[in-house]
């Protein structure tokens, strides 16, 4: 199957009539498809969950194909995919292109309390739901099912590794949304790649690191063949990586099947949780094994990082995105409250 691009876009969807039978059995089959890039891992496990989940409550006849390695799309494109009605469902960051869902970015700040994968769960599900954040992505004829539940970011890199902050003042980093910014408090040039694309940035040293979910998405894109070193405990910040359905293919959708999709993402949320801690315990080892040597800042260090890169992005992202238009004071605002409940 031919990737998907904007110029000659192919509906691959097939949307069958739906409805039960008067015994209850789900009356047809419902073929959908969604799409995501690179290869199967950790960050793909919830996907696989929702397709699973599906199919086993409707008897096998509401399946989701998960696409892999960009099949039906360029990792860019797939919320442009959305829009058209190109598949129903897909996975996109929203800091791959922030202004096509400025609302979004709040996520992607740095340093946000997200003192765990539960946390941030409970979070971003809240900010899912507020109005602006649901009209911002409506415009894409989009509806955001879950959050990928990204653990927080740690850099990778070739050559001498930053043992002081000041180390990094000049580097070029992959390093995407609020994380960028906070690393250029830091004097580090921040450049947004796509997960693909990264390896042959640093291998071709067109960047001196590269900040990815840790640990599993540097095994997953094999960075740890090429790199020296990694950051233990910076923990910047994560990225939001939602995972949307067409409008039009959920409108379609008979309540009872709606119903079983939003319910997914539950045991989803789990599958996330285990996936992401089973891959630190396979990959951790695995880094020093290699070689890798870990590079660990001090209490003192990290705080130091925090008051330039927390509080003023923070202020910064809400000057220009009010100037938008948008209620960032408000969505910061939840994001702050959310975290607290229940700690």
């Amino acid at each position: 199957m031919k990737p998907f691009t904007i110029s000659n876009a192919v509906a691959v969807a097939v949307v069958a009539s739906f409805g039960l039978t008067a015994s209850g059995a789900f009356a047809q089959n419902v073929n959908w498809n969604l799409s995501v890039w690179g290869k199967p891992r950790a960050f793909t496990k919830g996907l696989d969950e929702v397709s699973r989940y599906v199919a086993e409550k409707t008897d096998g006849k509401f399946k989701i194909k998960v696409h892999f390695g960009e099949a039906l799309s360029k990792a860019r494109e797939n919320l442009d995919g959305i829009k058209l009605g190109a598949f129903q469902m897909a996975a996109f960051c929203a800091s791959y292109h922030p202004d096509k869902t400025p609302t979004l970015s709040g996520l992607d700040l740095p340093f946000l309390p997200f003192g765990d994968l539960d946390v941030q769960q409970r979070v971003h599900e809240a900010y899912y739901a507020h109005p602006a954040v649901v009209a911002d992505v409506a415009r894409w004829n989009a509806r955001i099912l879950m959050t990928s539940l990204l653990p927080q970011y740690e850099f990778m890199g070739v050559g001498e590794p930053p043992k002081t902050l000041e180390a990094w003042k000049g580097k070029q980093v992959r390093a995407l949304g609020g994380i960028g910014k906070a690393m250029t408090k830091l004097g580090a040039v921040p450049t947004t790649s796509t997960a693909p694309e990264t390896y042959q940035l640093l291998e071709r040293g067109t960047v001196y690191a590269a900040s990815w979910p840790f640990s599993y998405a540097h095994a997953a894109y094999r960075l740890y063949e090429i790199s020296d070193w990694y950051t233990g405990n910076l923990s910047p910040g994560a990225v939001t990586c939602p995972v949307v359905i067409n409008t039009k293919a959920w409108d379609k959708l008979p309540k009872e099947y709606q119903d079983i999709l939003t319910e997914s993402r539950l045991p989803a949320y789990e599958v996330l949780k285990k996936a992401y801690k089973a891959a630190d315990e396979k990959n951790l080892p695995m880094f020093k094994e290699k070689g890798l040597k870990e590079v660990r800042y001090s209490d003192e260090e990290l705080a130091t990082f925090r008051s330039v890169g927390a509080q003023p992005v923070w202020d910064d992202w809400v000057k220009e995105q009010t100037a938008k238009g948008l209620p960032a004071q408000e969505l910061l605002d939840l994001i702050l409250t959310t975290a607290q409940q229940g700690s």
